[in-house]
């Protein structure tokens, strides 16, 4: 299908999904002092597949079981949803011992990851811009830990075991990043976050305790709720974005999600001090995690600056 330019509605749905995943952690934080990161997930990955199936269904645009179930896409399935469960769980494990700042800079380091296993697996080649980027990813990510550089080497504390568990789910991420990549030959991105949401969901199903949301009280039963029709929101319009607007330019609006959750947690903690906490970071870890953005930003699109003079 012929893509069609639309650059202002493209615009708003990659806010919207930069927006998204920005807030997401917010609303996380107070859920995961209360029940287990299983429980949360499978809630988000239940209700996006039902939303998702839906759409779908309505649309006319349900994947074809048949395809799923040849030898190569169901390998690919399977990799698919074991990696994204993973890193849903681990993000929201990470949760219980970093602020939300500290997990989206993290997650920064998923889409150079995800470069690497291109380069390894697909044989893609990794660009001068991208090489630049990663230093600057490298550079930001140290100015951004200035304060805690020792302890994270040094000793296994709270806050170390978070980075791991951070920089775990963006490990896992590249494996659900490259099964979808792979997936995409054959399958839309919505078929396949179905495929996926379906599959993780029923994952967790044995992990889950959907009684406990009986606990929350009604503030974190709103935040629940937002989590879940996030995981649906966000990804659809990203989904959308990438239909309407080139898409360097889309992943030039999603690199600033770091910046929307340092920016809402600032805020959430005005509107509501005893709930949301101040982000613990000092003037250079602004600066880094403005260059770790800088770093995203050269990778997704300085390759239009660098050569946009070249034929």
């Amino acid at each position: 299908m012929k893509q069609t330019i639309r650059p202002v509605s493209g615009f708003l749905f990659a806010l919207a999904t930069a927006i998204c995943w920005g807030t997401v952690p917010l609303a996380l934080k107070p859920i995961v002092q209360i029940i287990d990161s299983s429980t949360i997930v499978w809630y988000r990955f239940a209700v996006a597949a039902i939303g998702l199936l839906v759409i779908l269904t309505l649309l006319d645009k349900l994947p074809h079981a048949k395809l799923l179930l040849s030898p190569r896409f169901r390998w690919l399935t399977v990799i698919g949803i074991f990696a994204l469960g993973g890193n849903f769980l681990l993000f929201n494990t990470s949760l219980t011992y970093l602020d939300p700042a500290v997990t989206q800079v993290i997650a920064q380091v998923s889409p150079f990851l995800m470069m690497v296993a291109s380069a390894v697996f697909l044989k893609e080649l990794i660009g001068p811009t991208q090489k630049i980027g990663a230093v600057l990813l490298i550079i930001g990510l140290l100015l951004f830990f200035n304060e805690r550089l020792a302890e994270l080497f040094t000793s296994m504390t709270a806050y170390t075991k978070g980075v791991l568990l951070s920089l775990s789910a963006a490990l896992v991420w590249v494996g659900y990043g490259l099964a979808q990549k792979l997936m995409l030959r054959r399958f839309n991105s919505q078929q396949i976050l179905l495929i996926f949401y379906a599959g993780s969901a029923l994952l967790f199903t044995p992990l889950a305790t959907p009684s406990d949301v009986t606990k929350l009280p009604w503030f974190e039963l709103f935040c629940l709720a937002y989590c879940c029709l996030n995981t649906l929101v966000a990804y659809g319009s990203y989904a959308e974005a990438i239909n309407r607007w080139d898409v360097s330019k889309v992943s030039a609006i999603i690199t600033l999600t770091p910046l929307f959750t340092i920016l809402f947690s600032e805020i959430a903690h005005w509107v509501a001090p005893n709930v949301f906490a101040l982000p613990d970071l000092n003037l250079l870890s602004y600066i880094g995690a403005c260059v770790v953005v800088a770093g995203a930003l050269c990778s997704a699109i300085g390759h239009k600056f660098l050569f946009r003079h070249k034929n």
